[in-house]
């Protein structure tokens, strides 16, 4: 008997494309489409109404069975509400991860077992592999999309059940394959913008209950440079948008959310070496006297750095050399070559 897969289907292309090469390789493929959060928006964002279509028509051309299924309880508890919280606290959140983690991973696993599946899929470029202790996650072939960065957070022992085609082909491929297959997504451009946020993030923090309020821009000295209408619209390394005048570029150093005050000086004080991350999810026990890979930012190539535990839940991390924005509420994900270790929420920067 061939294996049950469902396909989480967002209407793109590389969920699209997902399906297709399940079912030539001989899956009994079904779609899901995740209705996560109302939208204003026909025709882009999160659970927009072109892009659940885009996704049955993608389905009926494959001839496999569709599903929309409604998670916008869970999605506002684990997601929005999260994404809230960081932000009072002066922190910058990534909702992707808390999605991947939660809804995706968890929630929708466990709801398409009840459907008899045996698998899910999604368009995710990265990789897992089986080694000698188990399931492990892996950089995608394609460096330029992997995404093995906004998965760090996954369970392990889930890793069993997730399968991801894209991650030994490359964007192109997936383009050629998506138009050999004659998909109606082929064509499609990809979003690169926070899927429930429809103007900019400062918009959607004021309609979910922030206020603005006067404070100081200050330098590291306490010398007032200028005022503002909230520490939300700011975040680590900011340039833009400050609108003071020093003679000389000034960068958001660190933002204090309780005395409403956003700390600004020179860039070279934005590079820093170590620092605490907390609640980690780590695929193996790191080695204390090794030096992994670690990001800390989706964008950020990797540099090199040794990590030691400081508590139950928290370790120190020391990079080699000063990095650029370690930013609080980012994630830090650490790789031994392709292979990804694991990782933890940015705590405190020294």
């Amino acid at each position: 008997m061939s294996k049950k897969v469902c396909v989480a289907m967002s209407g793109g292309v590389d969920s699209s494309t997902t399906a297709a090469i399940l079912k030539k390789n001989g899956f009994e493929v079904f779609g899901v489409f995740m209705k996560l959060w109302d939208s204003n928006r026909k025709s882009k964002g999160c659970c927009s109404l072109d892009d659940s279509n885009d996704a049955l028509r993608v389905a009926n051309k494959l001839g496999i069975p569709f599903y929309v299924l409604n998670f916008k309880e869970e999605f506002k508890e684990y997601v929005i509400d999260y994404f809230i919280s960081e932000y009072r606290r002066g922190r910058t959140p990534n909702p992707c991860i808390m999605c991947n983690k939660f809804i995706k991973f968890d929630f929708l696993l466990k709801k398409v077992k009840t459907f008899g599946a045996d698998y899910i899929a999604t368009g995710h470029y990265c990789r897992i592999d089986k080694t000698n202790n188990g399931f492990f996650l892996f950089k995608a072939a394609d460096r330029r999309k992997d995404q093995s960065y906004f998965l760090f957070n996954i369970e392990k022992e889930s890793l069993k059940e997730i399968i991801f085609p894209l991650g030994n082909i490359t964007k192109e491929d997936v383009r050629k394959k998506a138009f050999e297959f004659n998909l109606a997504t082929a064509e499609k451009r990809e979003s690169q913008e926070i899927c429930f946020i429809e103007k900019n993030y400062r918009n959607f923090l004021m309609e979910m209950g922030f206020k603005e309020k006067r404070g100081y821009i200050v330098d590291l000295s306490g010398k007032v440079l200028g005022t503002h209408m909230g520490y939300f619209n700011f975040t680590i390394g900011q340039r833009s948008g400050l609108n003071v005048a020093v003679g000389k570029p000034v960068y958001v150093y660190k933002i204090i959310p309780d005395e409403n005050l956003v700390i600004v000086d020179d860039e070279k004080y934005l590079y820093r070496t170590s620092f605490i991350i907390e609640s980690v999810n780590f695929f193996e026990i790191p080695d204390t006297e090794k030096e992994y890979d670690t990001k800390i930012r989706y964008t950020h190539r990797g540099e090199k750095a040794k990590i030691r535990k400081r508590g139950e839940q928290e370790y120190l991390l020391e990079f080699t050399t000063p990095q650029r924005g370690v930013t609080p509420g980012q994630a830090a994900v650490l790789y031994d070559n392709d292979k990804l270790i694991g990782g933890g929420w940015i705590k405190e920067v020294f």
